[in-house]
């Protein structure tokens, strides 16, 4: 289902990843925003755009809110936490690139996977989090290494924009991103959540 306003992305969350990025990692959250219009769910092809040579996969955990808020602090985000799913951040790199924002190099239709369900019942502070790219594990992290932790990005994106029930906070990638192929199979799977898997695909 197409949340009914936004996603919100975290970039450069984990260490390692800012650093394979070519920079360190920003102090604050950085956020940015993916149109609602690129999610799509668990087995749904991601159409890779032909204006794109360089797509990569990014696999996260994802925060699913409840209610409608703002200036949440941060000893009551679980207050407005309706759960958890997994995430692939899709990018077009060389468009990010060459860009200088990241507007269109993640917002692209079907860039977002979500699934393959909400968890409502979780502890995020140290679940694995595993990407395969056609079986071979590609991304093999822990939420615990994370900067920033889920309580501290939703206050943050809470402080910047009221939150709508159904948006999703992205809260960024471990190490280990990388391009996938026409034909190949990106899964995300997230400790206590579940796999979430989808083909990729070029059309002319």
């Amino acid at each position: 289902m197409i949340p009914r306003s936004k996603v919100i992305g975290i970039g450069k969350n984990y260490a390692e990843h800012a650093r394979e990025m070519g920079g360190e990692a920003p102090k604050e959250p950085l956020m940015f925003l993916i149109p609602n219009t690129a999610v799509v769910g668990p087995g749904d092809p991601v159409v890779m755009p032909r204006q794109s040579n360089e797509v990569h996969y990014e696999g996260e955990l994802a925060v699913v809110i409840s209610r409608m808020c703002k200036d949440v602090p941060i000893e009551r985000v679980s207050d407005v936490i309706f759960g958890y799913t997994c995430a692939n951040d899709v990018t077009a790199r060389d468009l990010q690139k060459a860009d200088g924002q990241w507007a269109r190099a993640k917002g692209f239709d079907t860039f977002c996977p979500l699934g393959p369900w909400i968890e409502t019942d979780l502890d995020t502070g140290d679940l694995s989090i595993v990407t395969r790219r056609d079986g071979e594990v590609v991304q093999d992290g822990r939420t615990a290494d994370m900067i920033h932790s889920v309580a501290v990005l939703v206050a943050h994106a809470s402080a910047a924009f009221t939150l709508l029930p159904g948006d999703v906070i992205l809260t960024g990638t471990p190490a280990g991103v990388g391009p996938v192929a026409h034909g190949q199979r990106v899964e995300v799977e997230i400790e206590g959540i579940g796999i979430l898997s989808n083909p990729f695909i070029r059309r002319d």
